[in-house]
This record gives C-alpha cells, sequence and structure tokens, in this order.
C-alpha cells in the first residue's frame, strides 16, 4: 500500500471501520473514498456498483455489516442474513470489476460449529452444526469468505478473509437490547451503579467463556495483513486467551466501581460454550495483540460513561 492509494473502508463510521480509518490516517494516510449509509445503500447493487465505477479504489476494507447481540439475531434472522449477504456480494463484485487490486472481507468467530474443538483453527470451518441464535449471520459471514476464495480462483482477485474474535472498542454499541456482552455489561453495571441498585443480572449461568480484542488491536492486525496476507480461505485475529462471562461481569463491576450483587437469569441463553481462537496462523505472520483487556475496559468505560 503506498500513500497515494485510494482506499475505501465499508462501514468507516462504525466501531471497527472507524479503528481501521483511525490506523491508516496515524500511518500517513490521507486518500479516502467515504460514503455512509444515507449516501451509499450497500444492499443495492447499482449504488454500489456506480460507486466503485466513480472512485476507483484500490484498497477495500469490507467492515460494513448489520450486527448485534444475541438477541438481534436470533429476533431479526432474515435481516442479518438478507441484509449481511446483499451487502458483502455487492462490494466485493463491484470490487472486482472496477479492479481493486486488494480487498480484505472482515467476518466473525462465530462461522465456527458451536461444538467445534477449542481454540478454533481455521480448518474448523463448515465440519458442523452452527450455534443456532446467530445462525443467519454466520452463514452470511461463511458465504463472504467462500466468495472471495471464489473471485480469487476464477479471476485472479487478491480477495482476502480475517475472522476477529468478539471487538470492544471506542464506537460500540451500547443500545439496550442490540449490543455484544461487553458494551451490554458496561451499561448495566453504569446504570444499576447510578441507582444503586442491589443487584445485576446477567444472561445465563455465566459459565461460558470469551475472548475479547480491543478494536484498535484489531486495526493494526488488518492494516498489517493487508500488507502480508495474500492467501485464500482465512485467518483469525484474537487475542489467543479467554474468560468466563461471569469473570467478565466481575471486571466490569470493578472497573464501574458498582458494590452490589452479580445474580443470574438462568431462563436465558448462555450461546455457545466457548469461543477461543486459535491464533497460531496469525502469530506466524508476524502479528501479536497489545492490549490487556482491563485497561481496555477502563479505557472504554472512561469514553462510554459520558454518553451513558
Amino acid at each position: 500500500m503506498n500513500k497515494s492509494d485510494k482506499i475505501y473502508i465499508a462501514g468507516h463510521r462504525g466501531m471497527v471501520g472507524s479503528a481501521i480509518l483511525r490506523r491508516l490516517q496515524k500511518e500517513g494516510f490521507e486518500n479516502f473514498a467515504f460514503a455512509d449509509s444515507s449516501q451509499l445503500d450497500l444492499r443495492n447493487q447499482l449504488e454500489v456498483s456506480e460507486f466503485f465505477r466513480k472512485e476507483k479504489p484500490a484498497y477495500v476494507f469490507l467492515a460494513a455489516a448489520k450486527v448485534g447481540g444475541i438477541l438481534a439475531n436470533d429476533t431479526y434472522r432474515a435481516e442479518f442474513l438478507y441484509d449481511n449477504l446483499m451487502i458483502e456480494a455487492n462490494v466485493i463484485d463491484s470490487a472486482y470489476r472496477s479492479g481493486v487490486q486488494k480487498l480484505m472481507f472482515l467476518g466473525s468467530s462465530c462461522i465456527y460449529p458451536k461444538m467445534a474443538p477449542q481454540p478454533l483453527r481455521e480448518d474448523a470451518l463448515l465440519t458442523g452444526l452452527l450455534e443456532p441464535t446467530n445462525e443467519p449471520y454466520a452463514i452470511a459471514k461463511i458465504a463472504g469468505i467462500k466468495l472471495c476464495d471464489a473471485y480469487r480462483a476464477q479471476y485472479g482477485c487478491n480477495f482476502v478473509s480475517v475472522m476477529p474474535t468478539n471487538l470492544y472498542g471506542p464506537n460500540d454499541n451500547y443500545h439496550p437490547q442490540n449490543s455484544h456482552v461487553l458494551p451490554a455489561m458496561i451499561r448495566r453495571f453504569h446504570e444499576a451503579k447510578r441507582a444503586r441498585l442491589p443487584a445485576v443480572t446477567i444472561w445465563g449461568t455465566g459459565t461460558p467463556r470469551r475472548e475479547f480484542l480491543h478494536v484498535d488491536d484489531l486495526a493494526d492486525a488488518c492494516y498489517y495483513l493487508m500488507q502480508h496476507y495474500n492467501e485464500q480461505g482465512l485467518v483469525n485475529i484474537g487475542v489467543g486467551h479467554d474468560i468466563s462471562i461471569l469473570e467478565l461481569a466481575q471486571l466490569v463491576s470493578h472497573v464501574v466501581g458498582y458494590e452490589g450483587r452479580i445474580e443470574h437469569d438462568l431462563t436465558k441463553p448462555d450461546g455457545t460454550p466457548r469461543k477461543l481462537m486459535d491464533v497460531s496462523k496469525l502469530h506466524g505472520f508476524g502479528w501479536k495483540a497489545r492490549m490487556d483487556l482491563e485497561e481496555g475496559v477502563r479505557s472504554v468505560y472512561e469514553e462510554a460513561k459520558q454518553k451513558l
């Protein structure tokens, strides 16, 4: 990537896209093609095709997606499948037709089978059944990986796929119903502290284990891999260690300064028992995560509490 190359970050106003933008700007890149959802509907093939024809980006980071937590995934199943399929199909095809030099597709760790051996290796893809609550989103992301590989095989496109683990960081979504587990916990404990509630209830048993990566680390990995990774298939991006949901709740409670009890709603689902990425392939390319989880949660809470 040269500083003069035009770069398009699909989803540049979201948590992931904005982090990639910050990382590239820090590196001195200034030539960006910008279009937010009010200007460009990525589900519309004609609009996307015209955008690529006009802008002619050299590099594309495909970070745009319809995202949400367990409740949102399970409630809006048709939207999560349709919207994400259309976004990735339109962007990937237009990238090919407009001569993009390289495209990076960002997926999700939910692509792996629910009961896949841990930690999750890249070759576990399509070896078992998916977690039912987020199956539509996972299927869309698997299709994106296969679409990149198909365009690589048929047309010689340098389209690559990376699979981030659970993310958190600036510009996260703290919506009460549609947020992921960490921002949802931050909001819940913050509001409980403010209202002086005696207890905070978390979903399920608290035993499932999750891995969390700060979005600035993800952006750094994406920038690094855009320069060093040119293969079919996918590469996991994570930290390589995990924490239970109960331990996460205790950490968030400590960071927020909440002194009440943590209780469990056992009528709510746990989701996948464990999702830990095998990051040996990523380490083999020469990149490792840097941000400690408590340090990251503290920095996120300092920003979030001004808005909550």
